[in-house]
């Protein structure tokens, strides 16, 4: 169980992230449905760094959702160390999209 709390809670960080900027309209998931509406609503460039690292995390995110039915692996863990950088590197990115459209 703490496997799906920790992915939930990976999910509600990266989301409370991105969303920390004032966007025309927040971000309200990772599916590429909540992404596609996000990128058009923001007007942000699919080829852009803020983007991949978010497409990026949330494709690590639901692989790690998808082997939450298995054991425990080196390859979880090493998937859910990946994510927890991502998530520092999308943060570092974020504050730097602010600081350049301030």
């Amino acid at each position: 169980m703490s496997e799906f709390n920790n992915r939930i809670s990976a999910q509600r960080e990266i989301l409370s992230i991105v969303n920390s900027i004032d966007w025309h309209e927040e971000l309200l998931g990772l599916s590429s449905g909540s992404l596609g509406r996000w990128t058009q609503s923001n007007q942000i460039d699919i080829n852009s760094m803020l983007f991949c690292l978010i497409r990026k995390t949330a494709d690590k995110l639901f692989f790690l959702a998808n082997k939450s039915q298995e054991q425990i692996t080196e390859d979880y863990k090493s998937l859910s160390a990946e994510v927890t950088e991502l998530t520092r590197a999308l943060k570092a990115e974020l504050d730097l999209y602010a600081f350049n459209n301030s």
